[in-house]
């Protein structure tokens, strides 16, 4: 990084009193292994991957990972330039060209790391941030995101609190703004259409900080946090090989003529009181004594069976979404219009949940964003989850400890904060019936 950058860290530090320990030699060779690539190069009949060691020791023989490709290789020989035969290890601060056992697709600004202790890939994160930009930082300002090599055009999707340095022990104010001003520090949440490798700041500095820019200006700082959202490694990472899909016998056409229906995944999405499961479970009865074959997933039901092993960490609670999304497309490909009634506040999750539908049916995928303010779902609170939230009984709760993000263009928006119960149902009913409208009874197959 510049001068500029290396200055701009420096007055962040100061201003949140960090120390920053990543910068010691011999913290930094204890730090899992993070090279990010500077260049892939043919040399001879030979490719030869550079790039600087930020943290950790690699060996000749380690396996290792690049991300976000995911793509493994063993390392079968190092070189450095100062060295005058291939070396057994490296460590922190070594411009090393690595020869691999196989030829891979990379890239530059990829990170190498030990399989076994990879970088986080996500495409949101939360960040301290030095804003230095000659403008105001609003949300929805797009910049150049640059962490070691790679570059990636990042989006501001929220500026959550903004930080007084000067106040007690960096006081922050709990509002939500609409902007930081140059030399303002505050805590954002950004946002990237690919996949990003990076580690907290807490657990590793050296990927863990980061530079916008605008062109080839610098204008602003930031370390990672990942505070209420998940390592979204897992879910993108396919496990399973020599796996063939099979065709069924009964094909979609039929299912829809038997049924009198398309099927279809209709996904209820808002806060914990909202009214989801209140929705879909009065809609799976109405639907169903009108002839759909139809079936309501509830985010508690499920955790009982399915996913009665996960966690409500951000991980776990991703991973319950994606399992979720993946049966309601089984469902759907089976005739059934699916209700699925889960807060699911994570955008990617539920775009996953849409892709895993739209594979089936380009057309089957139906995001509904069940809309009350959050006091009002505090005030209705019937089982006491928001009251255990505040008083920290319950960690990762979404709207008091974790993030809720909304959708940006659901198909529809059902506002339940001052409308009845009635009044909701009968708008996703509409809904529903416009879009999945049933046909004449077919005569019996032959």
């Amino acid at each position: 990084m510049d001068h500029e950058a290396n200055d701009s860290f420096k007055r962040l530090f100061d201003a949140l009193g960090i120390v920053d320990a990543g910068d010691t030699p011999g913290v930094r060779d204890a730090l899992p292994l993070r090279m990010p690539v500077q260049g892939v190069h043919r040399v001879e009949d030979r490719q030869v991957v550079a790039g600087r060691i930020e943290s950790g020791r690699l060996g000749a023989g380690d396996r290792v990972l690049f991300s976000p490709s995911n793509r493994t290789a063993r390392v079968a020989r190092i070189e450095a330039e100062d060295a005058s035969a291939p070396l057994a290890e490296a460590t922190a601060g070594s411009t090393v060209g690595l020869t691999l056992d196989e030829q891979l697709a990379l890239e530059r600004g990829e990170i190498l790391s030990h399989v076994d202790q990879p970088p986080i890939e996500t495409d949101v994160f939360r960040a301290r941030l030095f804003w230095l930009g000659p403008t105001p930082l609003e949300p929805g300002r797009r910049c150049t995101f640059r962490l070691g090599t790679a570059a990636q055009e990042v989006e501001v999707q929220s500026i959550d609190r903004v930080i007084d340095p000067d106040g007690p022990e960096g006081s922050e104010d709990g509002e939500a703004r609409a902007e930081v001003g140059h030399g303002g520090i505050a805590e954002v949440v950004l946002r990237s259409q690919a996949m990003l490798a990076l580690d907290e700041f807490a657990a590793n500095p050296r990927t863990g900080r980061f530079v916008l820019a605008d062109g080839n200006e610098v204008t602003g700082v930031g370390l990672v946090s990942m505070e209420g959202y998940p390592d979204q490694r897992a879910l993108i990472t396919g496990r399973s090989s020599n796996v063939t899909v099979v065709d069924h016998g009964v094909s979609r056409a039929a299912r829809t003529r038997r049924n009198r229906h398309a099927g279809g995944v209709v996904w209820l999405t808002g806060l914990s009181g909202a009214g989801k499961s209140t929705l879909a479970v009065a809609a799976e009865d109405h639907l169903f004594r009108s002839g759909y074959q139809v079936y309501a997933l509830d985010g508690d039901n499920v955790r009982h069976g399915l996913n009665a092993t996960l966690s409500f960490s951000p991980e776990d609670r991703a991973e319950n979404i994606r399992r979720v999304g993946e049966v309601a497309a089984l469902f759907a490909d089976a005739g059934f219009i699916v209700l699925t009634a889960f807060i699911s506040p994570y955008r990617a999750d539920r775009d996953r949940a849409r892709a895993a539908a739209e594979r089936i049916n380009p057309e089957g995928f139906h995001e509904v964003h069940v809309r009350a303010p959050l006091e009002v779902c505090e005030a209705r609170d019937p089982r006491g989850l928001y009251e255990r939230a505040r008083a920290g009984k319950i960690a990762d709760f979404t709207g008091v400890s974790a993030p809720y993000e909304p959708p940006e263009r659901p198909e529809l928006t059902v506002d339940t904060g001052d409308r009845s119960v009635e009044r909701s149902l009968g708008t996703l009913i509409d809904y529903i019936e416009r879009h999945f409208a049933l046909t004449e009874r077919a005569a019996p197959e032959e």
